[in-house]
């Protein structure tokens, strides 16, 4: 998978998590930790443009790492969504499905970025 089809895949998950925020019940913690899902998810798709636009290698390495963190965060709060039973609509397996193969990518994007900085060209992700 390239950078373009990243940044549009990265985008429609943010897109997709919007959707569900709108369809959330209206109680105070369903918005909380709506509110905090929202951030992170569209974080994911944000800094993930950084990175393409980075400078240099380390800043691309910084960048993706907190594009790791954001995509873990938000796959956090849609197994919270789902385990509190806030909501249990069938877009909520998708959505944490489209997290964990996110976060499995940008992780294993980072491992290769920082084995290639350090000289290890190891192929074990």
């Amino acid at each position: 998978m390239d950078a373009e089809q990243l940044k549009k895949r990265s985008k429609q998950f943010a897109l997709k998590v919007i959707k569900l925020f709108q369809r959330l019940p209206k109680t105070d913690e369903s918005k909380i930790i709506g509110k905090q899902l929202l951030r992170s998810s569209t974080s994911v798709a944000a800094n993930y443009r950084a990175v393409c636009r980075a400078r240099s290698q380390d800043e691309f390495y910084a960048k993706l790492c907190i594009v790791v963190q954001e995509c873990d965060e938000s796959l956090f709060w849609l197994e919270i969504i789902k385990e509190s039973e806030i909501y249990e609509g069938l877009d909520l397996e998708g959505l944490l499905k489209e997290a964990e193969e996110l976060l499995k990518i940008f992780s294993s994007s980072r491992k290769t970025v920082k084995d290639n900085k350090s000289g290890n060209k190891s192929t074990d992700h």
